[in-house]
């Protein structure tokens, strides 16, 4: 079974419909309560094990709800908008608190936060709202690898035999997931500027 795409039905397009109460939108929603639930787990309780439970849950729905979505024709409007922002929240919520914990340096974070940035920017000043453009694969992927090296991270931290080979592990994950977060932005941006000169010659010529 291919992880990319998944639950794709051959010869019959994607429609988003305007539904809300989905099976794919609910679990965006129980991605969005991992996010508080992590946060308390590793700065409250220094549970990294329980961490890394929540952050697994919060993979599996990311898959599982883009599965059921394209098999199901569950796709909605709500939902294209609400699962890159519940990506998104999840990725620098989880590099936040990691800095806090000190698992992890600022810098990280810092790599995280300066590619959105500039892209919540542009999208403000040319869209004044969400720029509605399509989940790259390599937008996902990134995803995968960010989510995929964290756990491997803390459990990094439980003080056992493999955890000098977890930390390397990790950080190779999370080295090529920072490239594909890079790699990402650089698209996104240049996806934005030419929806964005479309719509401003589509409305020069409807004034």
């Amino acid at each position: 079974m291919k992880f990319i795409g998944a639950g794709a039905r051959p010869g019959r397009p994607q429609v988003d419909h305007d539904r809300v109460a989905t099976i794919p939108n609910l679990l965006t929603v129980v991605r969005f309560m991992g996010v508080p639930l992590f946060i308390w787990l590793v700065l409250a309780q220094k549970e990294y094990g329980a961490g890394v439970a929540v952050l697994a849950v919060m993979a599996g729905t990311d898959w599982i709800d883009g599965y059921i979505a394209r098999r199901f024709d569950q796709a909605s409007k709500l939902g294209r908008v609400l699962d890159p922002i519940a990506d998104r929240l999840a990725l620098l919520a989880v590099a936040f608190t990691l800095v806090i914990a000190g698992v992890v340096h600022w810098l990280y974070l810092a790599a995280l936060v300066v590619p959105d940035a500039v892209l919540l920017v542009l999208t403000l000043s040319l869209f004044h709202g969400h720029p509605d453009l399509p989940v790259s694969v390599v937008g996902k992927v990134r995803t995968g690898l960010l989510l995929l090296g964290t756990p491997l991270l803390l459990l990094s931290r439980l003080d056992t035999v493999m955890s000098a080979t977890l930390l390397t592990a990790a950080w190779v994950v999370l080295g090529l997931g920072l490239v594909g977060h890079w790699i990402a932005a650089y698209n996104y941006f240049w996806a934005m500027l030419r929806k964005g000169r479309e719509q401003q010659q589509h409305d020069g010529g409807n004034s």
